[in-house]
């Protein structure tokens, strides 16, 4: 057996419209056909063939005493051709964001459920 690559990501959410306001209108993930799955959700495309599934379903997880830099705990990280535009663009919608401590050019914010995304500065982003 050999794996071949990356295809999926999936992420709990508690409210799909403020999971997309983040994911599909704030960052700019196109959002992708879906299959009636039985549960509320959404499909976004990360290119390449890969996606991101938002999923609304119940979280096992606790909210609260999360690290409160995203870069330890559970995390998915995201290609970005400027790192500085997407900060302003988290500013300018109030979401919080903490730099990277490894000192590579990167950021950490939390989707509206607590979930860490990192933000990588990454130049040879392919166009949608």
């Amino acid at each position: 057996m050999r794996i071949g690559g990356f295809l999926h990501a999936g992420v709990l959410v508690s409210d799909l419209e403020a999971a997309l306001d983040f994911y599909h209108r704030l960052l700019g993930l196109a959002l992708c056909p879906r299959p009636d799955l039985g549960y509320p959700g959404a499909w976004l495309d990360l290119g390449a063939g890969q996606q991101l599934h938002l999923m609304v379903l119940p979280n096992p997880d606790p909210r609260e005493h999360r690290p409160a830099h995203g870069g330890r705990d559970r995390h998915l990280a995201l290609a970005v051709d400027d790192l500085e535009a997407a900060a302003r663009r988290l500013e300018a919608a109030g979401v919080a964001y903490s730099r990277s401590r490894s000192g590579r050019a990167a950021l950490f914010c939390r989707d509206p459920d607590g979930n860490a995304v990192e933000l990588v500065h990454t130049p040879a982003v392919p166009p949608p």
